[in-house]
């Protein structure tokens, strides 16, 4: 097993009981035993995907960072830009961490001391039954809090419960940027509740033709978010098959969006899979707009329209979507 030192000294961190992200200088510095790696990458985590803000040539196994950082904030650790880095998660308060990374098993092993915020890291990916307000409760002032309700729990909520969660949270953090992502996807989420207006978008179909969703009203349209690359979505599309082949005479449509990267994985999904609707997709993956139009943070996803264009229902998956669609049916005589 190859492991490696890395020890990383942050220096002029502000205090968080003032309750501000800040840009600190922070001087990272370490060492690689055992390694043929050229470069160390230091990276941000936003919207699901990691970025490289920072690299350092590794010079005789000995590297060298100084660059400014916003904290408290999430940050990744890798040893290249295309795997999945360690997560390393620092509180204003940190101010030396060291880090004994070990690279196989996608770091599985590796070992980070000196962040209080890291422990609390810890503490949640080894919990079982997590309820997430408990968890906040006794970590309200750490990022990591802010960052597993933003990543792990916001999807799952409806907009009061969001709120009421994010309230649980230290004022201190309110400037950090998960909790504004947190209040931003509550604004999302308030806007797409059952009785709202289903907010209206154009995209491309897999012809290259501008297709715009609000043209399909005057029938239950069940708008589908999956992608080629989800499983879960796969293993769901069948059911949506069945389910659109039952009700498309009574007046049901299902309309497709993909979070896909490439044309040709989606094109080769919907064939497969048997997909005969309308399907769209900008092909932005994570960066989707009408999946931030309508606060998708996890897939398969969807939303049940009405023939006036109002959202009735959402995330009907399995039996729950055939029962829901038989009641309307039957209530409206159709």
């Amino acid at each position: 097993m190859k492991n490696y030192s890395i020890i990383f000294i942050l220096s002029g961190i502000l205090a968080f009981a003032r309750g501000v992200t800040a840009q600190e200088t922070v001087q990272i510095s370490g060492e690689l035993k055992n390694s043929p790696a050229d470069k160390v990458y230091l990276q941000a985590f936003r919207n699901k995907i990691f970025y490289t803000v920072d690299s350092a040539v590794v010079t005789s196994g000995k590297f060298r960072f100084q660059t400014g950082l916003t904290l408290p904030e999430v940050y990744g650790i890798s040893l290249d830009e295309e795997s999945s880095p360690v997560f390393l998660f620092l509180d204003a308060s940190d101010k030396n961490v060291s880090i004994e990374l070990d690279s196989t098993s996608y770091y599985r092993n590796t070992k980070i001391t000196g962040s209080e915020a890291q422990k609390v890291f810890e503490k949640f990916r080894a919990s079982k039954d997590l309820k997430i307000d408990d968890f906040i409760k006794e970590n309200p002032g750490s990022i990591t809090s802010a960052y597993v309700l933003y990543r792990n729990y916001a999807y799952r909520l409806e907009a009061d419960e969001l709120r009421q969660t994010i309230d649980l949270l230290h004022p201190a953090l309110k400037n950090s940027a998960y909790v504004k992502n947190l209040y931003g996807y509550l604004e999302t989420l308030e806007k797409i509740q059952v009785g709202q207006p289903a907010p209206d978008f154009v995209l491309n179909n897999p012809e290259g033709k501008a297709v715009r969703f609000s043209d399909h009203f005057g029938k239950y349209i069940l708008l589908d978010f999956w992608a080629a690359w989800c499983g879960p979505c796969r293993r769901e599309n069948p059911n949506v098959v069945s389910a659109y082949n039952k009700y498309k005479e009574q007046g049901f449509e299902v309309f497709g969006v993909s979070l896909d990267k490439t044309r040709e994985a989606w094109i080769k999904a919907i064939e497969k899979d048997g997909l005969t609707w309308t399907q769209v997709s900008d092909l932005k993956y994570w960066h989707s707009d009408p999946a931030a139009l309508y606060g998708v943070r996890a897939i398969p996803a969807n939303f049940l329209i009405s023939p006036e264009g109002t959202i009735i229902a959402k995330n009907l998956k399995g039996r729950e979507l055939h029962d829901k669609l038989e009641e309307i049916m039957n209530r409206s005589g159709r």
